[in-house]
């Protein structure tokens, strides 16, 4: 379904050394699984035996009841078409070796050795095993049946994955790596890691970067409190990571069997491999790709789609985005007015979102550079659509901030464009919108000259994807601070230096409070005539599209299915119908995006041509309204 596999971490109620219970345990897992649409499921380390045995292991009857259990797990799953990964000590060349064993259908699939032994402290695996990180291209033979045994084993295709197991992961180099090198997408990891005090943290840790550091899932079981506890206790820590984030934990020190499972997406992860980093400038090492049958396919997504993906759900998160975003446009702005010779700064501030923003970024820019706030000129130009809501929050904020303000109507100027251009003043159209805009800007512009200062541009990121700026106007500027910031942020980034700024917060949260809006038809009774939202679509969307879409390389369809499951309060004619106007307004309005100013990138998304996307101005957008 659009990508997604579901995967599984479980770990049983098992008794040491009884094989004969874990194997019940294992299976009965194993069948819940399969009801669950899991397509690959993992067990912790030495999950047939437990792995605390010790010198059990050496016992010949122990090995003899192992390939017994073995068979029976295979009888017994031969129906089910779910992957899963258990562990069993197991001879091979007169060596004992550690082992994860793949199966499916009541087949071996491949058998990987341990490659790391830990020796140190409470550990002392070598006693019992050999390490296996040079087994390659080798066969081993459970039960008469010669099986591919070694570290150079992938599975399956389409979604390929690889196993390692426990002490992997925490040496220097995890196995993992190279089976991401060769194409793992997923990495499965067999554990029983005993828990002390802060272990837990450091292994979650360990785990959400080997899936960031490689740009696949992660999937971790580890050994319960079933354990032997003669000298520690296990605690069954379960963890599913994707990219660097945990998608799903398990229940630690649980006393019963426990299943998590997680929707992971494949075809991002794909994707976000080939262009986010040097992922392809590793060199593969020859492996052996283990074909395997089709994997189970989930019939509904059981994973959160955040609605709104670049706003962070969590306070004291979110709180620290804004704080880190607010410190590099300043940081950006700092450097391009040194650079330049300490020009004054100049911008139209309209009682919105966007030019509210800049001007605080601009006054915070100028204390960090010890000059007068009133370096800033900031601008109200008042014309057709303008309401004293938004007139009088705009002149109220700069005389707080105390800069330089400045009131330029446009009406009468805007009148005499229409009479020398020809143009009805009756007739509302664009030309009647878009005069004002360059009239706005050419004021901007030529007070810039005038004042020695430069014009600081307040176009978002979400206004830029649509183009939802008039060309020639709004679209100019000299520098232009919120260029990467989407609409849906840009209010909480506001929210936040209203709570650190007493004098101005009333201010800030009206404006926050006020419907977006260009104001450039005419007003009725002073209200806001012109709603943005209503014009080209709710924001909230037109966001979660472009996330979708720039950063996943999401396809039109897989984007409405995802929409459809984030969001609650719109159907789905609804979600189509702003869909195909943000696929419309982003194929044809490249041009606009392809001379876009300069401006700091705050965010994993940018739209600028000097730097993440780079697009024809006259691409077909064909291909995406099919797909929908």
């Amino acid at each position: 379904m659009y990508g997604f596999i579901r995967v599984a971490s479980a770990t049983h109620k098992m008794r040491v050394a009884d094989i004969d219970y874990n194997t019940e345990e294992i299976i009965k897992i194993v069948k819940e699984a399969q009801k669950k649409d899991v397509a690959i499921a993992v067990f912790p380390e030495l999950s047939i035996t437990g792995y605390t045995c010790k010198d059990l292991f050496f016992q010949n009857a122990l090995h003899q009841k192992v390939l017994k259990a073995i068979e029976e797990i295979k009888n017994k799953t031969k129906e089910l078409n779910i992957i899963f990964i258990i562990g069993a000590p197991l001879w091979h060349k007169n060596r004992l070796y550690n082992c994860a064993l793949i199966l499916q259908r009541g087949e071996i699939l491949g058998a990987v050795p341990k490659s790391f032994l830990p020796e140190h402290k409470e550990f002392y695996e070598k006693r019992w095993f050999t390490e296996g990180r040079d087994i390659k291209n080798e066969t081993i033979e459970i039960n008469r049946e010669k099986i591919p045994f070694g570290v150079d084993l992938i599975f399956n295709k389409e979604a390929p994955f690889g196993v390692e197991i426990c002490e992997d992961l925490w040496t220097t180099i995890p196995p993992s790596s190279y089976q991401a090198i060769n194409g793992a997408i997923m990495h499965f990891n067999l554990s029983a890691s005993d828990e002390i005090v802060g272990k837990h943290e450091y292994r979650e840790a360990l785990v959400s970067q080997q899936s960031a550091r490689n740009i696949s899932a992660y999937i971790y079981s580890s050994s319960g409190v079933f354990e032997s506890t003669t000298d520690v206790v296990y605690s069954g820590d379960l963890l599913i990571a994707e990219n660097g984030v945990i998608l799903k934990k398990g229940e630690r020190f649980k006393r019963d069997s426990q299943l998590i499972t997680a929707d992971i997406d494949i075809e991002y992860l794909k994707y976000y491999r080939k262009i986010e980093t040097s992922y392809e400038d590793n060199k593969p090492k020859e492996v052996r790709v283990i074909e395997t049958k089709e994997l189970n396919q989930i019939k509904t997504l059981k994973r959160f789609i955040d609605p709104h993906p670049f706003v962070p759900k969590n306070k004291a998160k979110r709180e620290q985005r804004c704080k880190e975003i607010f410190s590099i446009q300043t940081a950006g702005l700092a450097k391009r007015i040194e650079h330049i010779g300490e020009p004054k700064i100049v911008l139209g501030i309209s009682g919105g979102l966007d030019s509210t923003l800049a001007l605080l970024v601009a006054d915070k820019t100028m204390k960090l550079l010890k000059r007068d706030s009133k370096d800033i000129i900031a601008v109200t130009m008042p014309g057709f659509g303008t309401t004293s809501r938004t007139y009088k929050n705009a002149v109220n904020l700069c005389k707080k901030l105390k800069v330089t303000f400045k009131e330029i109507p446009i009406k009468e100027a805007v009148l005499q464009h229409f009479k020398d251009i020809g143009q009805d003043p009756k007739i509302c159209d664009v030309t009647y919108e878009n005069a004002q805009a360059r009239e706005r800007t050419q004021i901007l512009f030529d007070l810039a000259n005038k004042e020695n200062g430069i014009v600081l541009g307040t176009g978002d990121l979400s206004e830029i994807a649509l183009g939802f700026a008039t060309y020639g106007g709004d679209h100019l500027s000299m520098y232009n601070v919120n260029a990467s910031i989407p609409k849906t942020l840009i209010r909480y980034v506001i929210e936040w230096v209203a709570e650190s700024n007493e004098k101005i917060r009333n201010i800030l949260k009206d404006i926050i409070n006020t419907p977006v809006s260009p104001e450039l038809l005419p007003e009725k009774n002073d209200k806001i005539s012109q709603k943005t939202e209503e014009i080209i679509g709710p924001y909230e969307l037109h966001d979660f599209f472009l996330f979708h879409m720039i950063k996943y390389g999401a396809e039109p369809k897989k984007i409405l299915f995802l929409a459809k499951h984030a969001f609650k309060n719109y159907d789905e004619k609804t979600i189509l119908k702003w869909l195909k106007v943000f696929i419309k307004r982003f194929f044809i309005n490249q041009f606009k995006r392809s001379c876009s100013p300069d401006g700091p990138k705050v965010g994993s998304i940018s739209l600028s041509p000097r730097g993440d996307w780079k697009m024809p101005s006259d691409a077909s957008m064909r291909v995406w309204m099919e797909d929908l």
